[in-house]
């Protein structure tokens, strides 16, 4: 396990390597320029339109949903007592993703894409618990049912869960639930919103929710070292933004307030979760 994780450090260090470089020949302009990372495949674009997340899911937990107006903006909006607490941490995380996560991403990029896909998907596939005990706690037995079969068929055919045969072969599609969505399917609220550092946006529901879901993560019972789940973690981030259309980038480029903006896409996003 030791030399697995040695190994996805140098991978990880070599994308940066390459992002590093890459800025250093483009001299014409200034800082980080993201808009020449290289696109996604037609393929894995369509694989991403498929999964019922997007990457910013992942990293600031905000969606591409569909557009709403200024009425939903307000519908959708969440209390948000400790405002400049959670505005300082909100360009901690923005200029981390600039100028740390998305070049190492864009780096990692020059790994070819359907190495990186099956790397998500056994992410995918080690977050089953989470989607399982959830899917049985709202009393979704066929979501828990698919869910359980997925495992068993993407851990033995899709080998250790690098490939996604269930999907493929035989429709069935992961069912995205954890445990904050199992309390507000329930009638519990959102509570205050709060960005924590690296995390990204959340609420008092869903941090308590977020906790829930650490304890179900099965790299914590296979006797890893906290550096080494650090690791994997990271991993898992990593892969998911070099996947990524720039969701959160045009996000920002089309808002006046992005913290605003963040603010109510999460909600919105969340509020859109635990209705389906």
């Amino acid at each position: 396990m030791r030399t697995f994780i040695i190994m996805l450090l140098f991978l990880l260090l070599g994308g940066l390597g390459s992002a590093l470089a890459q800025d250093a020949v483009q001299t014409d302009s200034p800082g980080i320029s993201l808009e020449s990372a290289p696109s996604v495949t037609a393929d894995t674009e369509e694989t991403l339109a498929e999964e019922d997340f997007t990457a910013e899911d992942e990293f600031y937990g905000v969606g591409d949903d569909e557009d709403f107006t200024d009425s939903d903006i307000e519908s959708f909006d969440i209390n948000d007592p400790i405002e400049p607490f959670n505005r300082g941490m909100f360009w901690v995380n923005d200029k981390l993703y600039f100028y740390l996560f998305k070049p190492i991403a864009r780096g990692y990029r020059v790994v070819p894409e359907p190495a990186r896909q099956s790397v998500a998907n056994f992410f995918s596939n080690l977050g089953t618990p989470v989607r399982f005990v959830s899917s049985v706690l709202q009393l979704k037995f066929a979501d828990a049912g698919t869910e359980l079969g997925r495992l068993v068929v993407n851990s033995t055919v899709g080998i250790g869960g690098l490939f996604d045969p269930a999907k493929k072969h035989l429709g069935w599609r992961k069912k995205d639930e954890d445990l904050g969505q199992t309390f507000g399917n329930y009638g519990v609220g959102n509570g205050f919103y709060i960005v924590w550092p690296l995390l990204g946006p959340s609420s008092a529901r869903d941090t308590v929710g977020m906790a829930g879901d650490f304890f179900l993560d099965p790299l914590h019972y296979v006797g890893m070292k906290p550096l080494e789940r650090v690791a994997l973690k990271v991993l898992d981030k990593e892969t998911t933004l070099s996947l990524d259309k720039d969701t959160y980038e045009s996000l920002k480029r089309q808002a006046l307030d992005p913290y605003v903006d963040v603010r109510t896409t999460y909600a919105q996003h969340r509020k859109g979760k635990i209705k389906r």
